[in-house]
């Protein structure tokens, strides 16, 4: 097709949950209610780890990093969705769509590379605890997290500079709640091959070698722990790894339940699909951001010791 031939899209209609108006009031309100937690919950999570000089170690730094994220990543997307909520025609110009894209992407898949660094880290304090003070320095711990972040970035950045390039020139309405990128590429009038190609490519590098890596990790970890002869000293170590254990399972349980679904077949079942699909990649932005403050502070002594001290501190100067 010639580009004097194209309308060129200038603007994109994110279609939401247009068709379930109904809907629309009663998400914004759980939404935003959920919002406010995470700001909240990641917030004081972030507080805890720089006031307390107990919790400067590198688990705590990488837990930091870790609510950081997760705040960038729901500011990303989350008041587009709301205001999307709101508003009768939901729009957004070309530019924003693509800033909203890069900003999702590299907070995902940072913290697919984060989520590894934390269980490395697990690993060496409870299979080399004597080695630990030495391999887990500051001038270890810190390249490691600010490397998350650029591998991030920088694999965003490339996913959504191959993207933007691709004309757009007839539907402008994303499926969807925002500028999700795979909705995104299914508007483009070429061939898109080569995203997905590069796609496949990213998702092996900060899906699978992460998976892999966390997977190996809790391997030696599991084994460790069984070779402890008190039962208190196996219920201490695995009390040090269980909460980021438990927020890799539903960080990477929930992206299974989103992807390794059948699709419906027929049209009604798709329609009510496309709601689901919609509906459960709404909340999985939410939800692990909401829980990961909550799983931390519930199941490690430390953070909910600094959080009661924080607290006594504010009251008590108050």
């Amino acid at each position: 097709m010639e580009v004097t031939n194209q309308s060129i899209v200038a603007e994109f209609i994110l279609l939401g949950l247009s068709n379930q108006p109904r809907l629309e009031k009663t998400f914004f309100v759980l939404i935003l209610l959920m919002y406010l937690a995470i700001l909240l919950g990641n917030g004081l999570l972030i507080l805890v780890t720089i006031v307390d000089s107990r919790l400067h170690t590198p688990m705590y730094f990488f837990l930091g990093n870790l609510a950081f994220l997760d705040i960038c990543y729901t500011t990303s997307s989350v008041p587009l969705v709301l205001d999307g909520f709101l508003t009768p025609r939901k729009t957004i110009s070309f530019s924003a769509c693509a800033g909203q894209m890069f900003l999702s992407f590299a907070m995902g898949a940072t913290e697919c590379v984060l989520l590894g660094m934390m269980a490395f880290d697990r690993y060496v304090a409870i299979c080399n605890p004597l080695r630990y003070p030495m391999v887990m320095s500051k001038a270890a711990y810190v390249p490691m997290a600010a490397g998350s972040w650029v591998a991030g970035g920088t694999n965003s950045l490339v996913q959504i500079s191959l993207a933007v390039q691709l004309p757009f020139c007839g539907d402008n309405v994303i499926n969807h709640f925002t500028c999700e990128i795979l909705a995104v590429l299914k508007l483009a009038c070429a061939d898109i091959s080569l995203n997905v190609i590069s796609m496949g490519v990213a998702n092996v590098i900060f899906l699978g070698v992460p998976v892999l890596l966390i997977f190996v990790s809790y391997i030696f970890i599991i084994t460790t722990i069984l070779r402890i002869p008190s039962a208190e000293g196996k219920q201490k170590a695995f009390s040090t790894c269980s909460a980021h254990l438990t927020v890799v399972i539903i960080f990477y349980g929930t992206i299974l339940f989103m992807y390794a679904k059948p699709k419906s077949k027929d049209s009604l079942g798709a329609d009510k699909q496309d709601v689901s699909d919609k509906l459960i990649s709404l909340f999985y932005g939410v939800l692990t951001p909401m829980l990961n403050p909550i799983i931390y502070s519930l199941r490690n002594k430390d953070v909910k010791v600094a959080v009661k001290n924080l607290v006594s501190q504010k009251c008590f100067t108050q």
